[in-house]
Order: C-alpha cells, then structure tokens, then sequence
C-alpha cells in the first residue's frame, strides 16, 4: 500500500510541476490577446494593424506574438512572416487537413474567442508540431496568439 501511495504521489508531484511550463504560455498567449483586443478599441483598428506588424513591437513578445485575420479568414497582421498579409486562409489545411483557419472564424462568430488546436511548422525547430492559437473577436476583425505545445 505505501509503494502505491508514493507511485501515485510521484505521479503527481510530476504533473503538478508539468503544467505550470504549458499553463505560464497559454496565460501569455490570452494576456496578449486581450492587450490587442483593447489596443483596437482604444487605438482603431488601422493603428492597431500597423502596430501588430511591427516584429519589434508592443505585440511580439519572444516567441509569441499577435496576428490579425478579416471575419472572412484573410491575414491583416503578422509580423513574423509580412508575407502572409493580405492572403486568404480560409482553404489552407495543417498536415492533418484541418481547415484551422474556418475553426478560427467559427470560434470568434460564436463564443467570441477560445483556443483552437491544429498542426504547424514549428519556425525554430522547422518541424510539424501540434499547435494551439487563442483567437479573440476585435470588431470585424480577430486577432490570435500561438503556441507550441
């Protein structure tokens, strides 16, 4: 019985010291979310836009950093790839042909904002991982935050 209770208290001690690392990005990731979603109410969205591109702004904060999408699914921001502006995502799939980008746009027209899980290009390791993208309603726009998980 006390070989049992020190497995299961091990078991534990790990998994409560696990999920601070995931939980410290996704707070980061929502925290930064929210930050975007005021600075377009207080700034508007054209200034807004301008400042979530800037990839050494107020909006990129290590390896996070905030996108903009229209309602319809085209990118207005991202400062890590400027590329990207102006492309419509709406048919674009991760590895496993999920269409994220549609889970995106269900996700701000319905709750208004949530977390939405797909797979991606890591661009530090350039390695297919499982991401996860906390997108929020801005108007008639969304921004979103991702991380690796």
């Amino acid at each position: 019985m006390n070989k049992m209770i020190a497995f299961f208290s091990s078991i534990l001690i790990f998994a409560l010291a696990a999920f601070p690392a995931f939980a410290a990005p996704k707070d980061d990731a929502m925290a930064l979310v929210a930050k975007a979603v005021a600075h377009v109410k207080d700034a508007g969205k054209d200034k807004a836009l301008t400042d979530f591109n800037d990839p050494k702004g107020a909006f990129v904060k290590g390896e996070l950093y905030v996108f903009a999408y229209t309602l319809q699914g085209v990118i207005v921001a991202h400062p890590m790839n400027p590329k990207l502006v102006g492309k419509d995502m709406t048919e674009v799939k991760d590895s496993d042909g999920k269409l994220f980008t549609k889970d995106f746009i269900a996700t701000v027209n319905g709750p208004g904002k949530g977390w939405v899980d797909y797979n991606w290009t890591n661009p530090t390791t350039k390695k297919i991982e499982a991401k996860s993208s906390y997108v929020a309603k801005a108007g008639d726009i969304f921004v979103g935050c991702g991380i690796y998980k």
